[in-house]
């Protein structure tokens, strides 16, 4: 009987289930974000939050335990740097699950989880949206180049001594024929 067993088996062995998340974890310490279906993305959750309370203090019995779990010193490093100080005053909650829609493919739903405390690096990553302009707004740039265009009449007088000296030299080798 499944009785009181509520987590997510997520169709996986436990083995295969555990290194998974472990791997998402990694993943999450080192890029802030990961995008992955919601079901992975909660289990998830239970999974990294407990460690990031863990690598709020310190210790070096604290990094073996998050080690035991993440199998990375270069995670280990990072959780224990830069995550655990930005997550330093905060009680809880250190992750946001956002919704994405379904995947085209299996119609999978899809979400990205995040850090909290990093939203800030992600918003730089983001493009600025374009504007259109008008063409009254783009008069006054036309009319910004006008000084250079003064310049530019000298440099065609050049070329234009050297296109009539193109066209006679046609001329002569029809006359030589």
């Amino acid at each position: 009987m499944r009785h009181n067993k509520k987590f997510n088996h997520l169709g996986r062995k436990a083995s295969h289930r555990h290194a998974m998340l472990a791997n998402m974890a990694i993943s999450l310490i080192m890029h802030k974000r990961i995008t992955t279906t919601l079901q992975k993305a909660k289990a998830l959750r239970k999974y990294v939050e407990p460690l990031i309370t863990k690598a709020k203090e310190d210790t070096t019995p604290s990094r073996r335990v998050v080690f035991s779990y993440l199998q990375n010193k270069y995670a280990i490093t990072e959780l224990f740097g830069e995550v655990s100080k930005k997550v330093g005053d905060r009680p809880g909650g250190y992750t946001r699950i956002i919704k994405l829609g379904n995947r085209l493919n299996d119609n999978a739903e899809m979400a990205f989880i995040e850090l909290v405390d990093f939203d800030e690096n992600m918003a730089k990553t983001e493009t600025k949206k374009r504007t259109r302009r008008s063409r009254k707004s783009a008069a006054p740039k036309a009319e910004a180049p006008a000084a250079p265009v003064a310049e530019e009449p000298v440099a065609e007088e050049a070329p234009a001594a050297e296109a009539p000296a193109a066209e006679e030299a046609p001329a002569e080798e029809a006359k030589a024929e």
